[in-house]
């Protein structure tokens, strides 16, 4: 699976989580906070994310991740 690949299912976790959202709005380089996300809303897009990858990271490992664009360098990761 590629990085764009990655990128694509996270996008469309925020999409399904998030209202009044556009794909073309979204930027990686922020975080989903940016948009208006409370910690509820990022749990349920990075397991939704995690379980469609299917891979399982420690959330000690997700601590430091705060954009979009180091949400999917992290899985990719795992995926190797």
């Amino acid at each position: 699976m590629t990085r764009d690949e990655v990128i694509k299912v996270i996008i469309t976790n925020i999409l399904d989580n998030l209202e009044d959202i556009k794909e073309s709005e979204i930027d990686i380089k922020k975080s989903m906070k940016d948009y208006g996300a409370n910690s509820l809303d990022v749990i349920e897009v990075v397991s939704n994310s995690m379980r469609q990858l299917k891979i399982k990271i420690p959330r000690t490992e997700l601590a430091d991740v705060s954009t979009i664009e180091q949400l999917a360098d992290k899985f990719m990761q795992h995926l190797q």
